[in-house]
């Protein structure tokens, strides 16, 4: 793993981290906030409509897949799990159109964007295969293997039948000289 994955991995996950243990240990602060997202999204998606539980398990989802990405481990799955947290959290958190005090209304637009902004990271690390080759161009290489092994194979058997003709042919002439 590079220096900068190393370095970047864990001060993406910190926030999700901190946020996630906020989450777990204050699910009722949030959930008054979170209720109006859950009214719409719960029901769509067939989870309870109990917001502290999805409020909780949100905070989990943060703190294990922040755990898993600053570690370096399923960073990729990590980030994704991170980023569809993201979504719901901001959409229900910084509404900053609706906020009637200007002072209120830039620092949610501020944090709003932030989140954005984490986002972005966090979609470049759920597809970053560190130099690796990503499972499109690796189903390439199989297809085109699979296309070489299937005419390596006809050729071969081209030749094998070429051959097999030829051995009877030889055989045939054969058996007729010595009958002859």
């Amino acid at each position: 793993m590079s220096v900068v994955r190393r370095i970047a991995r864990p001060l993406l996950a910190s926030m999700f981290v901190v946020g996630g243990v906020d989450q777990l240990k204050h699910p009722s602060a949030k959930s008054a906030t979170a209720r109006p997202v859950v009214a719409k999204v719960a029901p769509l998606l067939g989870l309870p409509d109990d917001t502290e539980l999805l409020v909780r398990a949100n905070g989990v989802a943060m703190v294990g897949a922040g755990a898993l990405l600053a570690l370096g481990r399923f960073p990729r799955l990590s980030a994704t799990v991170l980023a569809a947290t993201l979504v719901p959290t901001t959409v229900a958190a910084h509404q900053y159109w609706r906020e009637e005090d200007e002072t209120v209304r830039a620092q949610q637009r501020t944090h709003f964007y932030k989140n954005l902004g984490l986002l972005g990271g966090l979609l470049l690390a759920a597809v970053d295969t560190e130099g690796r080759p990503g499972l499109a161009y690796r189903a390439h290489l199989a297809s085109e293997s699979v296309q070489r092994a299937a005419r390596t194979t006809r050729r071969e058997a081209r030749h094998v039948v070429h051959e097999a003709a030829t051995e009877a042919r030889l055989k045939a002439a054969q058996a007729q000289h010595a009958f002859s």
